[in-house]
């Protein structure tokens, strides 16, 4: 029932019971996903007042949408988790809160001394950050202020541990925007009392934040994505392309340049299992084909993460050519 390195027992064996059973079981092999605890939501207390009885039509959507939340919740306490897993409780649980919300005039004063004291928490630290990192300047992109800590991106978000105080400075803007959407919702709770207005208090928040975490992810573009690594080698000279580790880690460049690459180490996570299929493809390469092939007549790209550089260096040897380098990352040829 087992698998390891050079095994392969088909298909059926890899998707019903190695991806679903085994998962569940915290079995699954290869081991490249880690488990949380799933905290159940205080949420769900304001409204458990209702009635759940199936006398009415409100009654049975109300039902159904606590078996919904109750169902995913146990589901997942019981089996590995990830932190997005409870994601399919949000729209049921936004419906039980609606129709309690809609059933009141005045918005509950617990929840709103509640959000007020939670969101000024926010707010402070937004401002601390911003005043912290005054001081700092910002070459470059943001990926020369995150740290790597890959023991902890079996987690969905383990990249948060990336983040370092020096990090915020690039994300002045965003936390500016974010911190007037705070100001917004401190200073509409603290006066508002109608369940109307506390809740459009609430949206023009929301609507802020939304802003501020796109200005967000525009900066950190340069570190989540190839495109301009991509750029590089569709104005280069043809060639054959490899790709360092497995292939979602620059998947993007393949849709970019519909090109395919062999992959340097690559048989690894998701990958591993299917490799060793008969008929799988020969695509997977170690050090030493890497090194035969870059000391070859051929013209040879190499696409890599910046910490691999230092090993790189010691198998292929100092002086590699840089085609291009976007946030922390690397386009290497060998002429």
């Amino acid at each position: 029932m087992h698998s390891g390195p050079g095994e392969y027992h088909g298909f059926f064996w890899f998707y019903f019971l190695n991806e679903h059973l085994f998962r569940f079981l915290n079995m699954r092999y290869p081991r490249d996903y880690n488990t949380v605890p799933r905290l159940w939501s205080v949420t769900l207390i304001g409204v458990l007042r209702q009635s759940y009885r199936p006398v009415s039509r409100a009654g049975r959507v109300r039902l159904m949408a606590l078996v919904w939340i109750m169902f995913v919740l146990l589901f997942f306490t019981l089996s590995t988790t990830q932190e997005y897993y409870s994601l399919p409780i949000y729209p049921a649980l936004a419906m039980l809160l609606a129709g309690n919300l809609a059933s009141r005039e005045r918005y509950p004063r617990v929840a709103r001394v509640v959000l007020v004291s939670v969101l000024s928490l926010c707010l402070g630290a937004i401002v601390f950050l911003l005043v912290w990192t005054a001081k700092y300047s910002t070459p470059g992109d943001i990926s020369v202020a995150l740290t790597q800590n890959p023991d902890l991106y079996t987690l969905s978000l383990g990249h948060m541990s990336d983040l370092t105080l020096r990090a915020f400075a690039y994300l002045r803007v965003p936390l500016a925007l974010a911190g007037c959407g705070l100001l917004v919702g401190v200073a509409g709770l603290s006066r508002v009392r109608k369940t109307g207005a506390a809740v459009a208090v609430l949206a023009v928040m929301m609507v802020a934040f939304v802003q501020a975490a796109r200005l967000a992810l525009v900066t950190f573009d340069p570190y989540l994505s190839s495109k301009s690594l991509a750029d590089a080698l569709v104005r280069s000279e043809p060639g054959v392309l490899i790709e360092g580790d497995a292939y979602y880690a620059f998947s993007s460049v393949f849709f970019y340049t519909n090109r395919t690459a062999l992959l340097w180490n690559g048989r690894n996570n998701n990958l591993e299992y299917g490799s060793y299929a008969p008929n799988a493809a020969r695509v997977f390469i170690d050090d030493a084909a890497l090194k035969s092939r870059w000391g070859g007549d051929q013209r040879t790209y190499l696409l890599v993460y910046g910490s691999d550089m230092r090993h790189l260096e010691e198998l292929l040897g100092r002086g590699l050519r840089v085609v291009a380098s976007s946030g922390g990352n690397y386009l290497l040829c060998n002429r």
